[in-house]
């Protein structure tokens, strides 16, 4: 005799369909039960979209971006200051040269890529860390000159008023100051002509 059919003579009365039914339905609400007691278990093993995101790269559309102007997004928790230089700004480069600690940026602060003067991709868009290189407090974009408060012949650039560093307008550090390096400039490729991807090396030709 089955196991079945035992339960069924066991106990007279009791339909043996609806028994079926019951010990179905509890079996799948126990299932049901595993399964969201699994979940949040397995769903910790994946990272989470916020770990996804400090790591992903960022795009951004510069379209907008007025010359002499300054725009900040955020990429790996740390702000990224995009500045879309003038041709007077560009030319200013030459000027502070024997001011500069390190003006051709012979410390590892920039992908190999990124070298000259203007320390990037395109001339006239800088694409930087904004954080100083000192404490990593932020430095204010400070292109107006005269600027006597920064200094005598400020051709502007970048001032971290915390501990008194000086930036020029790629970045580059000032002698004398606290800060002893270059600020960084992170991997960066172009979309198209208005179009910076940060996080991402330029594809190999």
């Amino acid at each position: 005799m089955s196991t079945q059919s035992v339960a069924a003579a066991a106990a007279p009365g009791v339909d043996p369909g609806r028994r079926r039914f019951l010990t179905l339905a509890t079996s799948g609400v126990g299932a049901i039960g595993a399964g969201f007691v699994a979940w949040p278990f397995l769903a910790s093993l994946k990272p989470s979209e916020r770990a996804k995101a400090l790591g992903a790269p960022v795009t951004v559309d510069v379209s907008a971006l007025g010359e002499g102007q300054l725009l900040i997004v955020g990429w790996r928790g740390k702000p990224v200051w995009i500045v879309k230089r003038t041709p007077e700004m560009i030319a200013s480069l030459s000027k502070v040269t024997d001011e500069l600690a390190d003006p051709d940026s012979e410390q590892p602060q920039q992908p190999s890529y990124i070298t000259g003067a203007e320390r990037s991709i395109k001339p006239e868009l800088l694409v930087m860390i904004g954080s100083c290189t000192h404490l990593g407090c932020s430095p204010s974009f400070r292109p107006n000159t005269p600027a006597p408060e920064i200094a005598a012949d400020w051709q502007g650039g970048f001032y971290c008023p915390c501990h008194g560093s000086k930036f020029d307008l790629s970045g580059r550090v000032y002698a004398g100051v606290p800060a002893p390096i270059n600020l960084a400039v992170p991997p960066h490729r172009y979309d198209g002509d208005n179009t910076i991807v940060i996080g991402e090396d330029p594809v190999a030709a």
